[in-house]
């Protein structure tokens, strides 16, 4: 961090070398010239993983343990968007047994996953405290509420998924086993038992002093004709998108810029991907999904989130926070109301017979949509792979919401406030950088 000024001109040079509450390794870079933001890069240094060429080779039945490899917070989302996608490929309907117990999975994840953010990565923001510790010294009852929380998403998730890191339950078809009803019954009471935390959370998340802005912004998410999405639907924004997730490419295009290893995806609203062009930033995650889809919340959830005053759909960023607490207290009614019908079935899963093709999967992983597209050989094997997750996809806006959000923070201010305030705004996106440090495209020329 470098402040130099020689009469008029003053430039301050601002490094954040370690991003910190995320998840993953990141960096942010400014410099401010004479009260201009002249540079603002969002810098991830984090290895490529390279898990879309890993899978080149492997049988399709290998592919939802790998990708469950990609993250140890949102694991349920890479296997949910792959074995869609391996079904569509080998033409199988799993059934309605299947799809809800899927469901009920991802609601494990969305409850964890929103949970850990809330509060050991964002609300620390709100209370001046570097860390969840801190917090809990002034808000105790409220972390030790968010902690149950988080404990309930895991057991769900090891209920469907046999673990709760990296579930090893998933396959296509179905599952590997289905749980008993005792163990059911006592996931289904704690459910019940969780909903006046949920709603003392989603409170308590628009009680907090969060910062009045505004910004355009593009949202896109999947959009389900009776459900609130989750693992189905068709893709929309907010400027009028409306595709199925087999068009994607068509509208959006990943490319590397220099300065991150993570690939920036961008939004072609006349369909002109191909083409050369500027294509726009757009925001994915539950601001996104809940401006879009808040009418295919159930009449409880909707109750709750009204008597918030937050007016959805909203461009404040800051709600996401509200946004995230909305969607645990929403899962936990979906997941209870899926349970309370449950039955153990004949077969957990249906066979799965490979076959050269190719697939579509697109569900709503906890920080925004996360698509996949594989083809397959005649006997199964992954030809190619192509995964675009959350991260990738806000990383644009991200950078964009750093220049307008620190203009009206005031650019004059110390480089610690600055660097404070930026850190909050990259937390409102809850990147996940490991996610987003995928493959990249390797040009050689020699001479």
């Amino acid at each position: 961090m470098t402040d130099n000024q020689r009469g008029e001109h003053r430039e301050m040079v601002i490094n954040v070398p370690v991003l910190a509450r995320v998840e993953g390794e990141g960096a942010l870079d400014l410099r401010i010239v004479s009260g201009e933001l002249t540079e603002c890069l969002l810098r991830i240094y984090e290895p490529p993983r390279l898990f879309e060429r890993l899978l080149v080779g492997r049988e399709f039945n290998e592919v939802p343990d790998v990708v469950a490899r990609i993250c140890g917070i949102c694991p349920v989302a890479y296997q949910m968007s792959a074995v869609h996608a391996i079904e569509q490929a080998f033409g199988i309907d799993p059934g309605p047994w299947v799809r809800a117990m899927r469901r009920v999975l991802y609601c494990g994840e969305w409850i964890e996953s929103h949970a850990l953010h809330i509060h050991l990565l964002a609300a620390p923001d709100f209370f001046a405290c570097g860390s969840v510790i801190e917090l809990a010294a002034k808000q105790p009852d409220e972390v030790r509420r968010g902690l149950r929380l988080q404990e309930l998403g895991n057991d769900l998730i090891r209920l469907l998924g046999g673990r709760a890191v990296h579930p090893v339950g998933v396959c296509p078809g179905g599952f590997y086993r289905a749980p008993t009803i005792g163990e059911v019954d006592t996931l289904r009471k704690r459910l019940h038992d969780a909903l006046a935390d949920a709603e003392a959370l989603v409170e308590w998340t628009c009680s907090l002093e969060l910062p009045v802005t505004s910004q355009s912004f593009n949202s896109v998410a999947l959009r389900h004709s009776d459900e609130y999405p989750m693992n189905q639907g068709r893709l929309v924004s907010s400027i009028g998108l409306d595709i199925s997730i087999e068009n994607y490419p068509e509208y959006f295009r990943e490319e590397h810029l220099g300065h991150s290893t993570a690939l920036y995806s961008r939004h072609y609203p006349d369909g002109a991907a191909a083409r050369d062009g500027d294509g726009q930033a757009y925001l994915v995650g539950p601001l996104a999904r809940l401006n879009l889809n808040l009418d295919r919340m159930p009449a409880a959830v909707r109750a709750v989130t009204e008597r918030c005053g937050i007016q959805f759909p909203t461009n404040n960023m800051f709600h996401s926070i509200v946004g995230r607490a909305v969607e645990i207290l929403y899962a936990i009614h979906e997941a209870a109301r899926l349970l309370d019908d449950y039955r153990v079935p004949v077969h957990p899963a249906v066979p799965v017979v490979p076959r050269a093709g190719e697939g579509y999967g697109a569900t709503e992983a906890p920080r925004g949509l996360l698509w996949h597209h594989y083809e397959f050989d005649a006997a199964g094997h992954v030809r190619q792979a192509v995964i675009v997750p959350p991260t990738s996809q806000n990383q644009a806006l991200i950078e964009q919401d750093l220049r307008t959000s620190l203009a009206e923070f005031g650019l004059d201010r110390q480089a610690d406030e600055l660097r404070q305030f930026a850190e909050t705004v990259i937390r409102n996106y809850d990147p996940c950088i490991s996610c987003a440090t995928h493959f990249l495209r390797l040009k050689v020329r020699r001479e």
